[in-house]
């Protein structure tokens, strides 16, 4: 490994994990689950004790599969990871069939929600039809 990947091991937090976080995974990091998209769920490893006030509860954390972004996780699984949910969602199926499913936030990529209304289109077109207003000059 060149001296690049190494620092990027141990310091890059965006792609995946830290060094600490791995070391932290691996020794008393319990797997719970993965999502669609990659993402890995974990749980302290300890007994889970009846009637623990909620201070005390066993503490959760995602490894992501890509760059580091929470709109990435599901909705299920963020639920999970803020204690609203005691068993992980492992077998959560649509109940609706209106229901979409998840996707990460696209805003800057090519991807991303563009009207066609929309002043950065290249369609100049389009901007000549937008006569909302009138420029004020001075006198």
């Amino acid at each position: 490994m060149n001296f690049k990947g190494l620092v990027r091991f141990f310091f890059d937090w965006w792609h995946k994990a830290t060094f600490t976080t791995r070391l932290t995974t691996l020794m008393s990091g319990e797997l719970v689950g993965q999502d669609d998209f990659g993402n890995k769920y974990f749980q302290k490893r300890q007994k889970k004790l009846k009637n623990t006030p909620y201070w005390e509860r066993r503490p959760r954390w995602a490894i992501y599969s890509g760059i580091t972004e929470a709109s990435a996780i599901p909705p299920e699984w963020n639920a999970w990871l803020q204690h609203n949910l005691d068993e992980p969602p492992i077998n959560i199926s649509k109940n609706f069939k209106w229901e979409k499913n998840h996707l990460p936030n696209l805003t800057g990529t090519s991807a991303a929600y563009d009207p066609s209304q929309s002043f950065n289109t290249k369609d100049i077109t389009v901007k000549s039809k937008i006569k909302d207003y009138e420029p004020w000059t001075p006198e």
